[in-house]
């Protein structure tokens, strides 16, 4: 994927660092417009980050952001029927893998912020919803604005995210079609297999926007 579509760590940012008091007192959008000004607004004034700093640039994604993305669920959804004949202990590796494929493409993608802004839209939703869609819009320094929606579901007094569309292509279906090639070829240890080859690649190279798929 190139830049414009590693963008969607910026949605994966908004739901950083709040407190269940904070999550119950805002409303979705609310609080994941002021979480992610203020990651992104770190992350353009980190020095470190801005010269592609890898260390600290994944520490970031590991501590602030993906705690508040249910990978696990983004596994399931993106496994499809394939998740139910899983075992156990396949479930557990291919949610490792993948979720280690995230850090990967978040930290890609924050290396690449600059001077991009997000702009939020008004939330269609009761105030009674668990499951909700954020709509937004990245504003690029050029080029014309990247539609980003997302969905978001709470648990509790939490709010994890789960899902993000990215001109008009959701996430989880693009993981979907990927999947189901991989282990149509392997089988279940074939898709972890290559989700983990493509992570050892991706550890012995640069930060930069790769393309979020298990891509050989």
């Amino acid at each position: 994927m190139n830049l414009i579509k590693q963008l969607i760590a910026v949605a994966t940012v908004a739901t950083m660092g709040f407190t269940m008091t904070a999550q119950a007192a805002e409303a979705p959008d609310a609080l994941v417009k002021r979480i992610s000004e203020d990651v992104i607004n770190t992350a353009k004034a980190d020095k470190d980050i801005q010269s592609g700093n890898q260390q600290k640039i994944m520490a970031l994604v590991e501590n602030k952001i993906l705690p508040y993305v249910d990978s696990n669920r983004m596994t399931a959804l993106a496994a499809g029927r394939f998740w139910r004949q899983a075992s156990p202990e396949q479930q557990k590796a291919l949610s490792e893998q993948f979720r280690t494929l995230l850090v990967y493409t978040y930290s890609g993608a924050l290396s690449q912020i600059k001077n991009e802004t997000i702009t939020f839209k008004p939330l269609r939703a009761d105030a009674a919803d668990t499951d909700v869609e954020v709509r937004s819009q990245v504003n690029m320094t050029r080029g014309d604005p990247v539609l980003l929606n997302y969905r978001v579901a709470k648990a509790g007094d939490s709010w994890k995210i789960y899902d993000i569309n990215v001109m008009g292509a959701w996430l989880v279906e693009t993981y979907k079609g990927t999947f189901t090639s991989e282990i149509n070829k392997g089988g279940i240890d074939g898709l972890i297999k290559t989700l983990s080859d493509k992570n050892k690649s991706l550890a012995s190279k640069p930060l930069k926007a790769n393309p979020a798929t298990p891509a050989k």
